[in-house]
């Protein structure tokens, strides 16, 4: 069968199945992957999660929520990201949570006296309060996308770089020009 044919019978079973009432199933995409987010989805997914950990870790007085709320974001970032964008996610965690932690910061010294030395001294203690936390999310993001296809999304990367010009050595091209000689500048002597 074509891939035209498959498409056309395709259609028809789904208005078929809107016809009776019955739902048609969630569309796949070309990979065949139900269900997943961009690399920026994944990013968001990941910003989302530690925001309301860091805000909910500032209201509670409690750090460990800002931690466990960047871990789960890690995990179901690097879950639902789609395997062509594991790359993106993968290398975003650590600038993520510092984003999520001084959007925290601001938003609960909005008001207050000194509000710079405010965000500073919390960001400082936030940050270093939540380090180990901060390790094993970036941890648990590579852990999770190696078997999704990080690999894969690696090797790729590189043949496109190693096909672009910028990382190619032009051969006909010396550095040094040893036939040229240096012209003596005017009013210098030989």
């Amino acid at each position: 069968m074509t891939p035209t044919a498959a498409r056309k019978q395709s259609r028809k079973q789904s208005e078929g199945a809107r016809s009776r009432g019955t739902p048609s199933p969630a569309p796949r995409r070309a990979d065949g992957a139900k269900g997943t987010v961009t690399g920026r989805g994944g990013v968001v997914i990941l910003f989302a999660l530690s925001l309301v950990g860091a805000l909910a870790a500032q209201w509670m007085d409690l750090s460990t929520a800002a931690g466990l709320g960047f871990v789960a974001g890690c995990v179901l970032a690097a879950l639902t990201t789609r395997r062509t964008d594991l790359l993106t996610l993968v290398v975003s965690p650590p600038l993520v949570f510092l984003l999520a932690a001084v959007t925290a910061q601001v938003l609960t010294s909005l008001g207050r006296d000194a509000m710079a030395r405010v965000v500073l001294v919390g960001l400082f203690t936030t940050l270093s309060a939540v380090a180990p936390w901060l390790f094993l999310g970036t941890a648990l993001t590579v852990v999770v996308a190696v078997p999704r296809g990080l690999p894969a999304a690696v090797r790729d990367l590189r043949e496109r770089l190693a096909g672009s010009r910028i990382l190619q050595e032009d051969e006909e091209q010396d550095p040094v020009r040893w036939e040229e000689t240096p012209r003596p500048r005017r009013g210098e002597a030989d």
